[in-house]
Parts: structure tokens; C-alpha cells; sequence
């Protein structure tokens, strides 16, 4: 078994979750590597080095990374890779994502082998990078649209749906949509993280050019995606008008699929990731 982005937020899990399996994992930074498996120095954007990572695999769990995907599929199903996890992204059932998510799930399908698409949508832990600071230096979280929400996923659900894939059958040529299981606004997300602490966080509403503002001076993740989530641009990266957007209520979407359809444990909440996560923000 091959875990490509095993640094990562869902490949961490994946790895530490595939129990009674020979793994290997596939990363450019040893030193972050999970402990207890086979680890491979490597770069997905390097297909040509790729064969002795692949050597003895049968199943692969597939980071994301669009400019080599054909090469890394093609290199894989000749070293006898039967079947592809993808970790991509709810962006591409919506049909915004047409550009970075969509070619790695058409080339592993073009491959011919074994694939499951798993498309999360928005993240929970993307709150550790926009709010984290503010929250462990003043208990105070700087967002715009305290009202409005979403369906934060918890990470751990999306790995246990890409475990399941990867270790049993009958998942071949699925795509699964995972989101929370019920939509929660900005405010309410800060005081479920406010709980789980037991302390009270303060919520300082922005306009969106402030808190564009105040994400690029996070840097990092947040910085990177200012402009996208907060609708200054859409997901290729044109410009687009914030204003467009204020007045959707996504409540009205109902509840979205959830990794319940497919490991039959109910979804976790925020209030469950919150908890999971309070040491992060202390």
C-alpha cells in the first residue's frame, strides 16, 4: 500500500489508519513522516523516480497534483498498481473545479484500473490556519459573515472513507461527496472551539477586504487562499465580486452526503472536531 501526501491533514490519518498492511509512504520531507511504516523520499512532480516507490504496490492512495497525474498513473499501473484512491474535491461535483482536482481523477480513470474519488468539501481544520493565531494570542477570532456557514468536514471522516476504499471492495468507480453532517455558521463555529476550550473567544466581524487583509497577513495557507474564500476570486483564480455570494443561504442545500453513507458511523460535528482539536488552539 502507497500513501502519497502522508504528511498531510487526511494522509496522516490514512496511514495511521491502515492497520494489518504493509505501507509505504511517499514524501519530499522525511523528517515529517509518521512513525511505524516504510518511508520513500520522493515528489509526485518527479514521475521519472517514481519506480522503485511503486515496486510491490497494489493499491495507492493519490495525492493531488495536476501537472504530472497522467505521468504518476501511467508510471503506476506498470508497476502493477490495481487500484486509486483520489483525494479530491467537492469543487468538481459543484463543476468549479475544472482545472486542478478534475485532470488527476480523469487521468486515474483513463488508467483503466480500480478508482474512488473521495471529495471533501470544506474543511474543519482550515479554521486552525485562519483562526488559530488570533485565537491562542487574544481568544478572538477576525472573520466576515459571522452568520453565514457551511458544512466543515472533520478530516478523520474523510480518511475513514479513503481507508474503506483502499481496503475493501465494492467501491471501484464511486465518487463520494463528504461534508459535516449539518451546516454551522462562523459564529457558532467559534464558540463550539470557545467550548471546547472553556473560555470565551471573542468574534470581531470584518468586511471582506478587511478580513482579506488579515488572512495575507497570516501568510501560509491562509494568505494563499484569501482571494478564493473570501470571493475575491472563483476557483481558477479569476476575479469575482464578493457581493455575489453574501446573500446565499446554504441551508437551503439541505443535508449534504456525509462518510456515513459509506463507513455507516454517523459524520462527526464541529463541536466533535472542535474537542479533537482544542489543544491546537491553546
Amino acid at each position: 500500500m502507497l500513501v502519497t501526501g502522508a504528511t498531510g491533514t487526511v494522509g496522516r490519518l490514512v496511514t495511521a489508519g491502515l492497520r494489518d498492511v504493509r505501507v509505504r509512504v511517499l514524501t519530499r520531507d522525511p523528517r515529517k513522516a509518521p512513525t511505524g511504516v516504510e518511508v520513500v523520499k520522493g515528489d509526485l512532480t518527479r514521475p521519472e523516480d517514481l519506480g522503485p516507490v511503486l515496486a510491490g504496490v497494489d493499491r495507492m492512495f493519490l495525492f493531488p497534483e495536476p501537472t504530472t497525474a497522467a505521468e504518476v498513473v501511467r508510471a503506476a499501473k506498470q508497476a502493477g498498481v490495481r487500484r486509486i484512491v483520489v483525494l479530491s474535491s467537492g469543487a468538481v461535483t459543484g463543476g468549479f473545479d475544472t482545472t486542478f482536482h478534475l485532470p488527476v481523477e480523469q487521468a486515474v480513470e483513463q488508467s483503466g484500473l480500480e478508482w474512488t474519488h473521495i471529495r471533501p468539501g470544506e474543511f474543519a481544520a482550515n479554521k486552525l490556519a485562519l483562526w488559530g493565531p488570533s485565537i491562542r494570542a487574544e481568544r478572538v477570532v477576525r472573520d466576515t459573515n459571522p452568520d453565514g456557514g457551511w458544512f466543515p468536514v472533520h478530516e478523520q471522516d474523510v480518511a475513514d472513507v479513503a481507508i474503506e476504499a483502499l481496503l475493501e471492495d465494492g467501491h471501484a468507480g464511486k465518487a463520494y461527496d463528504i461534508n459535516g453532517p449539518a451546516m454551522i455558521s462562523l459564529r457558532d463555529q467559534a464558540k463550539a472551539i470557545a467550548d471546547a476550550l472553556g473560555e470565551e473567544i471573542r468574534f470581531e466581524e470584518l468586511t471582506p477586504a478587511q478580513a482579506r487583509d488579515a488572512y495575507r497577513a497570516l501568510g501560509g495557507f491562509a494568505a494563499q487562499a484569501a482571494d478564493f474564500l473570501l470571493g475575491f476570486a472563483d476557483y481558477d483564480g479569476n476575479p469575482a465580486d464578493p457581493a455575489e455570494n453574501a446573500d446565499f443561504d446554504p441551508s437551503v442545500l439541505g443535508v449534504l452526503p456525509t462518510a456515513e453513507s459509506v463507513t455507516g458511523r454517523p459524520a462527526r460535528t464541529f463541536a466533535q472536531w472542535a474537542r479533537d482539536r482544542a489543544g491546537d488552539f491553546r
